[in-house]
Formats: C-alpha cells, structure tokens, sequence
C-alpha cells in the first residue's frame, strides 16, 4: 500500500504521486480484477449484492487510479509521463475488451435480469443492470471468436490512433511562438494582452513580447491587432496545427491519422451490426435516429443561415465604409467583428475585463449555486494538489460534505488547451456500505495574472467557468448511490451538456452578473450603462455563430455516417460539402481545421458533436422556467436539483426533462434567446 494509487483515499495524495508508481498501480489492479472478475462470472444465482456491487468496487479501484493519471497527463505533460500513459491506455484498452467480451459475465448479468430480485431493485439498480447488458453487446460479445479477435483489435488501435492525434495537436499547439522585439507592432492590442506577452517572453528568458497558439495569447491578436500580417501569421498557424499546411507543415500531420480512426471506427460499428458509426453513436444517445439529427441540424440551419448572411453583409460593409477594406478574410473576422460591435453598443470584452476578478467571478459563481441548491462551497487547503496555482474545495450542505473539487484555472506549459470537466472520484455506496463522496476536476485555460494585478476574464471566459461548473455540479450533486448511474455516469452523451449550458445563463442576468461582477481596483459594481449595452450586445453575431456550430456537427456527423471502406471520405472534402449548404463564412484553402478538432478525434464527441447544440435546446427551455418564476426562486432551484442533478443517469433523459418542465423540450426558447426570433414571432 506504499503506492499512493493503490490507495482507497478519500482524496488522492497529489504530493505523493510519482510517474514511478503509475504502471505497478495499473498492472495491480488489472491483475486482481481479472482473477475476482474469473470468480464472479461463475454464479449460478447472481443478486445484485454478490455480482453488481462488486463489479462496481473493481470497476471504481481501477477509476480512481486511472482518473488521476489521465488528469495529469492532460494537465502536466511531459515525455516520461506521455510514454507511460501510452503503455497503460494499450494495457486498459486490452482489459477493458476483454471484460465487454466476457461471455460467462454477461451471463451471470443476464440471470441477475431474469431473477426474482431484479423487480423489487430501485430504478437505478436496474438501470444500471440494463446499461451494463447494453454495453456488452456494444463491446462485441455476442460476435464469434475471430471477430471478437478483431474487435479487440480495432479497439487498441484506435485508443493508440486517438492518443497520437491528441499528442500531435499539444505538440504542434505548444511548438509554435513568434516573438516580437518592437511593441508598436503589436498596436490595438490591450494592455493587458501586451502585459501578458511580455510575462511569456520573460518566463522564457527572452526579450521583448512572445505570441503563442495558447488561446489567451493568440485571441487577443486574432481580436484587437491592427497589424493584418500579423493577424494573417498567427491565424495560419493556429488553423494549421497538426497538418500538411502551415510553419510547421509535416511535422505533426494528423492526415492519415483521421482516416485510420475513421476506418477502425466504421469497421467496429460494422461488426456490431450497425451499418455505421453514426448508428452506433447514437445507441447510447437521446436521439433515436440519425435522420432525427440530420433534420434537426439541418432544420436549425435553414432558419438561421438568412440571417447570418446578413450578419456578413453587415460586417463587410461596416470594414469597407470604415477603412476602405476589400474582400474580409477569415483572419479578418475578429478584428472587424470586435470594432462593429464597439461602434454598435459601445462595449467590448477588454472593456468589461476589470469588472470580473476571477476571485469574485469564483466567489460570485459559488454564491449563485450556494442561492439555487442551497449547498455551502469553501476552499478546502488541507488538500494536496498538483500545482500551486491549483485551488481545492469542498461542498457542504448542512455542515455535511457532499463533494470535493479542483480548480486548475489558469494556461501554461504542458497543459492541454480548452477548458474541461472531468470526474476523480464517483459517488456510490461500496461494499462495506461506506458512501464514497464525488470529486471533480475543473480545468480552464485563462490568462494567468500578470504582476500584481490579479486575472481579469472576458465575459466569454465567465461563461465558461460556469459552463463546466454546470457539468461539475451534475456530477457532484448527485444522490444516487450505484455508481454506474451516479452523476454524469449513464448519462446520455447528447444530454449531458443540459446542466452545463444551463448554468451559462446566469452570467447574462443583472440579479447574478451583481454578485459575479466587481471592479478589481474599487470593488464598484458593473455600471448600469455596461449592464445595458452587454446585454444588448449579446446576440451580436449569433446567427453566423450558431451557422459555425451546424458546420461543425454536420462535418462530424456526416463523416461518420457517409463513410465506408470503399469510399474513405477525405475529411476536407466532406467540411467543404457542408460548408457549400451551410456556411456562410469561407476559410482560406489552407484551413486545416480538422486535423485539431480533437473533440471528434480524441474525445468523446465522435458522431455526436451536434450534442451541443441539442442540449442547448433542453438548457434553454429549462431555464425559460426560471426566467417565468425569478433566477433564484427557491422551489424552482430545488425542482431542477432533484429531477435533472441528482438523478444522475438512473432514469432517461427525456423522463427527467419532463419531470422538471412539465412538457418535451419545445426549440422556441432557444431561438428566442438567440435573438433568432422574438417573442411575438413564436
């Protein structure tokens, strides 16, 4: 027990977990689990106490470790850890093939199903049963053996395929840098962005000011650089990680890699008798079928692309009437879309950076969710952590904890770029009948504070630190107890954006955007005349902004619904399909960017992209209840709590949506947020 990962600890022991003791902890664990797991399949008379529970337990030991890992692995990369990652995914990847395949274990799940027992277990318990015998089916063990042979193998290949691309986008993302020796080529930006390239340039011992393909580096040019070559340079190495094109054209090329994922993952869902991978997306989604996501892309577009062509038209008129500019490029857009909106509404994202500290963003947030689900959230500093700049902290209700969580907040070396929820520890009721509580990794990439002056976020950067708390929050309130159902376990993948999306909209509110805002010198509040322009301007460019996620979703879907073996779709040509229906905004012919769409390549959104965009739907109607019966309403709080947050993936989606609204998700109140249609058109 001298491995910290072999631990059953409430919390993991970051200050004493070393690279050394990853690959001891993975072959441990798999070991005693396959030779338990060789025990449990032979019941005869399974119940949920001597097969479910266990599995859960051998199930959990194995996350608990292998969660951490992951974590670091996409927080503090580095080259030793990267290689022994890779050799421990190949090994899990192999085990967790090998427990799918597992005829006798899915027979001894089969007779628990057709026991006497399994009609007196609670809705959980048996949907964690059904879950378990769907995910059998889905991981081939029905297929005769040569095919079950191949299966396997598909399945390692691709956990390899996905993590090189993955490695390939960091690689590329943290290779590249321009650094700049004289400040006026950097004019238009703010100073905080000048500040913040200055801090980059002598972190590394350089003089003058470093750029970087980290998003709080390279926005700011892309946004605010007078400078269009320099815009132009730094658009093209961003759209261009991981390619044929671009400085570094070759060296980390995701080509080939997108068509080997692509090939394996239709071979896959073929085998499992799907007639491709868009089908076997959607056997654990909301959805019921891919012509039902089609329509529903397609159906959002036609209703939006009228309107987004007009929002072009108004930006290329704008750009030409005030400085005279030609044709709008894509590295173009930003710059011309930040001056249109501060000329249209007087208001910018640099502007209102001041007001949102992110020690009162994080105060204001914590009190937002502290008013909606009366739970109690304070920092937590007997927790060891990875990194100094990272924060643990507890939730409470009632003096008793219900969960932990971790912020990482801030961009730097090493670290994978986005933002991100992920789970360290899942609620269940173990064995023994102890509780193990949740704990969630929260991860963001904001611009780090530069000197004494504390990080400002951009409104956009607000709302993403509430849309992963929304996700933190579904899988640290959870009350249920079996742990293959408990919080975001089981949830149906294009549903499980509902509660994070929700939470966005108490960052556009006056009620809430009080207790997230205040000036970081002052403490004033938010002036009222910001308030007004903000919210006027938040729509601004919505219609071409939702054309760009129906791009997105379409690509994806289409690729993995379209291809075969016959016909090995080049992704480029397919986006450029798409973008021939849809688009209404045309990339250069050196855009690449698939080859870093890492959400579909190495994610969990292969085929189901368009998640998003579903669950915006069921978010926003949801919270139009609120917006009926006030934003903190109390019993509205409690309903959204108990039906949506704390049943987890123990009952459908759809079932639980109703619970709470009281009627199926109606697409209206998206439109009507979205300024897409007003409230007399509906």
């Amino acid at each position: 027990m001298s491995n910290p990962l072999l631990a059953q600890d409430l919390l993991p022991r970051f200050d004493t977990i070393k690279n050394d003791h990853i690959e001891p902890a993975v072959d441990s664990i798999i070991a005693d689990n396959r030779a338990s797991i060789e025990l449990l399949a032979t019941q005869q008379s399974p119940t949920w106490e001597s097969l479910a529970v266990p599995m859960q337990g051998l199930e959990d030991r194995l996350n608990n470790a292998w969660s951490v890992v992951s974590h670091l692995n996409g927080v503090m990369n580095n080259d030793d850890l990267r290689q022994i990652h890779k050799r421990c995914l190949g090994k899990l990847t192999e085990y967790g093939t090998e427990v799918s395949q597992n005829a006798a274990l899915c027979e001894a799940y089969k007779r628990l199903a057709a026991s006497d027992q399994y009609q007196s277990l609670d809705e959980a318990q048996r949907k964690s049963i059904e879950n378990c015998l769907r995910d059998f089916h889905l991981g081939g063990v029905d297929l005769p053996e040569a095919q079950k042979q191949r299966f396997a193998a598909l399945s390692s290949e691709l956990a390899e395929l996905t993590s090189r691309f993955s490695d390939n986008v960091l690689d590329a993302t943290q290779n590249w840098s321009k650094l700049i020796t004289t400040e006026s080529d950097l004019a238009g930006l703010p100073e905080s962005a000048i500040a913040g390239a200055r801090q980059a340039a002598e972190q590394r011992d350089l003089e003058g000011f470093l750029i970087t393909l980290d998003f709080p580096s390279f926005y700011p040019v892309l946004t605010y650089a007078d400078n269009r070559d320099l815009r132009r340079e730094v658009y093209e190495a961003f759209v261009t990680r991981a390619s044929d094109q671009g400085p570094d054209a070759g060296r980390w090329d995701n080509t080939q890699l997108m068509q080997d994922i692509l090939a394996r993952r239709h071979e896959r869902a073929q085998l499992l008798g799907f007639n491709n991978y868009a089908e076997r997306s959607l056997a654990t989604k909301m959805a019921r079928s891919v012509d039902e996501v089609t329509g529903f892309l397609e159906g959002l577009a036609v209703k939006t692309r009228p309107m987004a062509a007009r929002e072009l038209q108004e930006l290329q008129d704008f750009a030409t009437e005030t400085d005279g500019a030609g044709t709008l490029e894509a590295w173009d857009m930003g710059y011309y879309g930040e001056k249109l909106r501060q000329h249209r509404y007087d208001i910018s994202e640099e502007a209102l950076k001041p007001w949102f500290p992110v020690e009162r963003v994080v105060s204001g947030l914590f009190q937002c969710v502290e008013k909606l689900f009366g739970v109690d959230i304070e920092a937590d500093s007997q927790v060891s952590t990875w990194h100094p700049e990272v924060t643990a902290y507890r939730i409470s209700r009632d003096g008793e904890p219900l969960a932990w969580f971790y912020f990482d907040l801030y961009a730097r070396q090493g670290k994978r770029g986005g933002a991100w929820m992920a789970d360290c520890r899942v609620r269940w009721r173990r064995e023994d009948h102890s509780l193990q509580l949740p704990v969630a990794f929260l991860t963001c990439n904001f611009t780090p504070p530069v000197g004494e002056q504390p990080a400002l976020l951009t409104h956009d950067e607000v709302t993403t630190l509430f849309h992963e708390f929304g996700h933190g929050l579904h899988h640290m309130l959870t009350k249920v107890d079996v742990a293959d159902v408990s919080g975001i376990n089981g949830v149906a993948w294009d549903a499980v954006e509902l509660p994070s999306q929700f939470m966005e909209n108490w960052c556009w509110e006056p009620e809430s955007l009080g207790l997230i805002s205040g000036h970081f010198e002052t403490g004033e509040p938010l002036p009222r005349e910001y308030l007004e322009r903000m919210l006027a301007a938040r729509n601004f460019q919505a219609a071409m902004q939702m054309m760009r996620q129906m791009e997105f979703s379409l690509f994806d879907f289409r690729l993995h619904r379209d291809y075969t073996p016959e016909n090995p779709l080049d992704p480029l040509k397919v986006l450029e399909e798409v973008r021939d229906e849809v688009a209404v905004v045309r990339p250069p012919a050196f855009n690449r960017f698939p080859h870093s769409f890492s959400h579909i390549f190495a994610g969990g959104y292969a085929a189901g992209y368009y998640s998003y965009k579903w669950a915006e739907v069921l978010a926003a109607d949801a919270f139009s209840l609120f917006q009926e019966k006030g934003i903190f309403d109390p019993a509205t709080g409690q309903s959204f709590l108990q039906n949506i947050l704390e049943k987890g993936g123990s009952s459908e989606p759809m079932e639980l949506f109703v619970a709470f609204r009281g009627r199926e998700p109606d697409v209206t109140a998206l439109l009507q947020q979205s300024g897409l249609i007003t409230d007399n058109a509906a």
